[in-house]
């Protein structure tokens, strides 16, 4: 067995990889960019090696600095993780010749399978189902838009060493396939430094689902069943499950064994995954075969009481598997959440910052049998950089089916904390409360069919409303008692609290009643019966556990102005509690109108301006490319809302911008 491992990678994946090389007793050597001078990945292995500038190009993705640290660290294997370099053939080859392990698959199986173009090619001959496509490079965006015409729109523009939803566009006609292709190739060149590009065919109502394999350097391969990938935005996977609602044993199995049969094709041992598109009648066509550890294996740890990690560790260090095909058995439920710092009511555009308050809800088994895992690479306290791509957490759950697991996560994310910056804890609450998820009735778009407009929030039901009411009556006279409490301290006398209150929420009023009783507050909402309202609430707490009339509720409460912001199941609210009087006044105040931005492009994210496509002077369409900012490893295009005519360019090619900040203005 290994004596020390080096984590050529950063985040959660590295943390995940330095505990299980700690439950081994294997020493580890994080390695960490400017940027992660703090990170936690440093902070938990045993020790660190500086390799270079904030940008990943300089740092991560160096082979040369790679390597430097492996030699000064003396690391005898280097496990990659997922992204950077674990798919890049040369640093394997370049381990190999310093006769250091690469935990990972070999070589020829790197190469063959992450050229997308040379992988299908492969597929097709192991007697894999293919998807229609064009396989053969393609060098120019006319030559992109004449090609997708032959094969039918819609078609999927991906880059051919892509990965990750990088360079990945759908196109709907012309315009968008020479768009899309240079995109793709813009995209594919920065994060991979290949921008080779294929079309191929886009199967509409598609499920995104895919088998995870793992193979020893004995000649054994087996299937560890499915993960759901299907709910995903901008091609990025957000929510997985395993195993899938939609499969059923029959399909499994075949997935499975062609799975194999391409492992078996191109010599391959360690873990990988062959992702597969299904269509409505479980018919299912190969995508691509990511030779590393997928960013969701935790789902199938969970269903197969498996270590992944460890299984690749012990495959390179030359052992064979101690399972067989048949000793493989499903258990259960799993759901992977993934929190990026992305603000969903911006179109999740990224946001960086620091988190004034991170914390995760309790890791384990629970007394009713629940399980819930967090793999992180945050802290309280830590920066969330612009640098890398946006995850926060992968928030795990499990139990015995699959709407209990889905309950499991809700709570999960009821408990969750994040502060200081966008996120998208309540995208992700809403979803699992949404009917359609719940029923399993997934496609990979999912989210542009049930959320056209972009997100919102969740607009409370009148139920859902009259117990936020209830919560906010009891927090604010709480709240008051406690301060009556310091005031009668301080003064020698004692006012009352009052039990009759005006409470607004979400557009709602409700006259509510507070009264004492043994269990807790007795709560009168409107006409409603009284609600019995218990909690472990107490001023300055921002999260508490509630149980109002029966049903517990994890909420977020933070004070507001003259009311609590109180955030559950993706409801974020703001709940004014007023005395009758003083709301009978408020309703006489006059709104305040926002700020008029219709004139202005603005910033909607921090990051860098890559173009400028128009100048001053020019008369802009609806819909045109008027700028690109890069932010996080993704490019993205800003377009004109209306016609109009570009009066002031205020910022440069190259210019970093924060949120908010002006791009230019329009007469």
């Amino acid at each position: 067995m290994f004596k020390k491992i080096l984590i050529a990678n950063r985040g959660e994946i590295a943390c995940r990889v330095i505990r299980t090389a700690r439950k081994l007793g294997i020493a580890t050597v994080a390695v960490h960019s400017d940027a992660d001078r703090e990170a936690l990945h440093v902070k938990m292995a045993d020790e660190a090696v500086h390799i270079g500038p904030s940008p990943s190009s300089k740092s991560y993705i160096a082979i040369g600095r790679v390597l430097d640290a492996v030699r000064r660290s003396g690391a005898d294997a280097v496990h990659p993780g997922y992204g950077f370099l674990s798919e890049n053939p040369h640093f394997a080859d370049a381990l190999k010749e310093a006769e250091v392990t690469f935990i990972g698959p070999p070589v020829g199986a790197i190469e063959a399978m992450g050229d997308k173009i040379t992988s299908k090619r492969i597929a097709a001959g192991a007697g894999v189902s293919t998807v229609p496509g064009h396989m053969g490079l393609i060098d120019s965006a006319e030559e992109a838009a004449r090609i997708a015409r032959d094969i039918g729109y819609p078609v999927m523009i991906k880059a051919s060493a892509g990965g990750g939803g990088k360079g990945m566009r759908i196109a709907w006609n012309d315009a968008e396939a020479r768009e899309g292709f240079q995109s793709s190739r813009n995209e594919a060149k920065s994060s991979f430094g290949d921008d080779r590009i294929f079309i191929e065919k886009f199967v509409t109502d598609p499920r995104h689902i895919e088998i995870q394999v793992l193979g020893d350097r004995h000649g054994n391969l087996i299937y560890l069943g499915e993960r759901e990938c299907s709910i995903q935005r901008r091609n990025q996977k957000v929510i997985e499950e395993a195993p899938s609602p939609f499969l059923d044993a029959a399909t499994r199995k075949a997935m499975g064994e062609q799975a194999v049969a391409l492992a078996k094709a191109v010599g391959y041992f360690s873990a990988g995954t062959v992702e597969f598109i299904v269509d409505g009648a479980r018919n299912f066509y190969f995508l691509e075969m990511n030779t590393r550890l997928q960013v969701e294996h935790p789902v199938t740890e969970l269903v197969t009481g498996l270590d992944l990690v460890e299984q690749m560790i012990r495959v390179a260090a030359g052992e064979r598997l101690a399972i067989r095909q048949e000793d493989v058995a499903l258990s259960g439920w799993a759901i992977e959440s993934r929190l990026y710092a992305e603000d969903p009511y911006r179109n999740f555009l990224p946001s960086i910052g620091r988190l004034t308050r991170y914390r995760p809800p309790a890791e384990g088994r629970r007394d009713d049998g629940m399980v819930v895992r967090n793999d992180t690479g945050v802290f309280e306290g830590g920066e969330i950089s612009m640098y890398y791509d946006p995850m926060i957490a992968k928030l795990c759950t499990w139990a015995p089916d699959r709407l209990a697991a889905i309950e499991a996560m809700g709570a999960a994310l009821d408990d969750f904390e994040v502060e200081g910056i966008g996120h998208n804890l309540p995208f992700l609450s809403a979803v699992m409360q949404q009917e359609r998820f719940r029923e399993g009735r997934l496609t990979t778009a999912y989210i542009a069919e049930e959320f056209p407009d972009g997100f919102g929030g969740v607009t409370p039901e009148d139920e859902e409303a009259r117990k936020l009411a209830a919560v906010a009556a009891v927090v604010h006279v709480r709240a008051e008692r406690r301060a009556v409490q310091i005031s009668g301290a301080l003064a020698n006398h004692r006012r009352t609290v009052a039990g009759d209150w005006s409470v607004t929420i979400a557009g709602r009023a409700f006259d509510v009643a507070v009264h004492d009783d043994d269990a807790g507050m007795l709560v009168s909402v409107g006409d409603g019966a009284p609600l019995a309202v218990a909690s472990d609430w107490l001023p300055g707490r921002s999260h508490a556990r509630f149980v109002v009339g029966g049903e517990p509720m994890g909420v977020k409460v933070a004070a507001a102005g003259s009311g609590w912001r109180l955030r559950w199941r993706g409801i974020d609210a703001v709940a004014r509690v007023r005395s009758p009087r003083v709301a009978a006044l408020a309703g006489l105040m006059p709104d305040k109108a926002p700020p008029d931005t219709s004139k202005m492009l603005l910033c909607p994210m921090p990051g860098v301006v890559t173009s400028i496509m128009v100048a001053e002077g020019d008369v802009v369409e609806a819909g045109q490319a008027l700028a690109t900012v890069e932010a996080m490893k993704m490019e993205n295009v800003l377009r004109a809302e209306r016609r109009g005519i570009v009066k002031r360019i205020a910022a440069a090619t190259g210019a970093s911008l924060a949120v908010d900040e002006l791009i230019m203005e329009f007469a």
